[in-house]
């Protein structure tokens, strides 16, 4: 990337490098202050978003959380404690675990998402309307590109991919 991309345009404006890192500490406030006031950390908060829309096993929750296999089993030890996951065998391979919300863990993500979605909206409200669009192109291609690097499957709905 030639410098010049990433100073700022004007006085008032942070270069690029910059208003990145301030974009993600701002999003990471509010899922970490979310996160705090149901008890949670935003670890956990990502464990459950992953599995609002799918039944994943112990290996691609490493993937998409960026953790060693072991750290996850303590992951959803600790969520299975607070009932709100459960673990089945693997259809295909009795020795696979596959990692499912339970009703208690369900009502909490969709609590959340929604609480979610309404600060990050009100977050990016300074955005132009007629901004908002380029910028989630902007940031797709950014996030599909990390996905890619990490095989994690970005099909999955609005908090599934959060990274860390």
């Amino acid at each position: 990337m030639p410098e010049s991309e990433a100073r700022p345009t004007s006085a008032a404006d942070l270069d690029m490098v910059d208003a990145v890192v301030q974009l993600s500490f701002a999003v990471q406030g509010v899922l970490g202050r979310l996160a705090a006031e149901h008890d949670l950390s935003i670890t956990q908060l990502r464990l459950l978003a992953i599995l609002r829309d799918r039944n994943p096993g112990m290996l691609e929750l490493a993937r998409h959380l960026g953790l060693e296999k072991s750290s996850v089993s303590g992951l959803i030890d600790r969520a299975e404690g607070r009932h709100l996951v459960t673990r089945t065998a693997a259809p295909v391979d009795g020795r696979g675990v596959l990692v499912t919300l339970a009703p208690a863990g369900r009502r909490l993500v969709e609590q959340v998402a929604d609480q979610v979605i309404a600060e990050l909206v009100a977050l990016l409200a300074p955005v132009p309307a007629g901004e908002r669009a380029r910028l989630s192109r902007l940031a797709t291609l950014v996030v599909q590109q990390q996905a890619a690097q990490r095989d994690v499957d970005l099909s999955a709905g609005l908090l599934a991919n959060l990274s860390p």
